[in-house]
C-alpha cells in the first residue's frame, strides 16, 4: 500500500466527510488542500439529470470566465489569406491553411483550440478523424467556425471555454488555477455553473443539477451545495 505523505494526510483531514460546502467555502478550501509543487488547475464537475444519448437532452455551450483559465491557450487559425493578418494581430499562435492541414494529417496536434471559417470547412472537415477524438474539431456552436476571426481569437485568449456533457451525464472543466485568489475561483466557478443552469433542456425532467464537485489536480473532491450558487 502506498504511504500517504504528511501534507496529503493533512489535506484529507481538512475535508469533512459527508459535509456539503457552499461554493465560496469550496473555493477557499481547494487552495488549502492542494499539495502539488506546480500551479494546479481547479476543476469543476457537474453531474446532470439528462440522458446524453437523446439529442434533445444534449447540453453543450460556451462560457467566458471572468478571470480567464490561467492558461495561455495555443490557438491555430485555419483561414483564407485575406484573414491571416487579422488572426495574427488578434494573437493567434499559428495561422495558415494547407500547410497546417498537412501538418495535422502528419500527426501534429500541439494546439488547444482551432478556429476556422465556413468557407474552408470542406478542407477542415477531412481532419475529423484526427481532431474529433481530441476535442479539437471546430464547431459553429462553440464559436470556432466564424467569419469574425479577430473576435473569436480574442475571446479564447481572454478565457472562453466550451464544454459538453459526456456519455455519463457529467460536464467537466478547468475553471482556473490554485494560484488564483479564492474570490476569483468562486466567480469563475459561479459563471461556469450558472451557464450550465441556463442551458437546461426543455426535455430534461426531474432534478437537473444532481451534484457539483470542485477539486484541483490530484486533490480529493469537495462536494458543493447547488443551493449556494447565486
Amino acid at each position: 500500500m502506498a504511504k500517504i505523505s504528511k501534507k496529503r494526510k493533512q489535506a484529507l483531514e481538512m475535508v469533512e466527510k459527508g459535509k456539503i460546502y457552499t461554493l465560496q467555502e469550496a473555493s477557499d478550501l481547494v487552495k488549502k488542500i492542494t499539495t502539488t509543487k506546480f500551479d494546479a488547475s481547479v476543476d469543476v464537475d457537474v453531474r446532470l439529470g439528462v440522458d446524453p444519448r437523446k439529442a434533445n437532452q444534449m447540453v453543450r455551450g460556451i462560457c467566458t470566465l471572468p478571470h480567464g483559465t490561467g492558461k495561455d491557450k495555443k490557438v491555430l487559425v485555419l483561414c483564407t489569406p485575406d484573414k491571416e493578418e487579422e488572426a495574427k494581430a488578434a494573437g493567434a499562435d499559428f495561422v495558415g491553411l494547407d500547410e497546417y492541414i498537412n501538418k495535422i494529417q502528419g500527426g501534429w496536434t500541439d494546439i488547444d483550440v482551432i478556429i476556422t471559417m465556413p468557407q474552408v470547412m470542406a478542407k477542415v472537415g477531412k481532419l475529423g478523424r484526427i481532431l474529433g477524438p481530441r476535442g479539437l474539431m471546430p464547431n459553429p456552436k462553440s464559436g470556432t467556425v466564424t467569419t469574425e476571426i479577430e473576435k473569436a481569437v480574442k475571446e479564447v485568449k481572454a478565457g472562453k471555454i466550451d464544454f459538453k456533457v459526456d456519455k455519463f451525464g457529467i460536464i467537466h472543466s478547468s475553471i482556473g488555477k490554485v494560484s488564483f485568489d479564492s474570490n476569483k475561483i468562486y466567480e469563475n466557478a459561479s459563471e461556469f455553473i450558472n451557464t450550465i443552469i441556463k442551458l437546461k433542456p426543455v426535455a430534461a425532467k426531474g432534478t437537473y443539477i444532481k451534484s457539483i464537485y470542485m477539486s484541483s489536480t490530484m486533490s480529493i473532491g469537495i462536494k458543493v451545495d447547488e443551493k449556494s450558487i447565486v
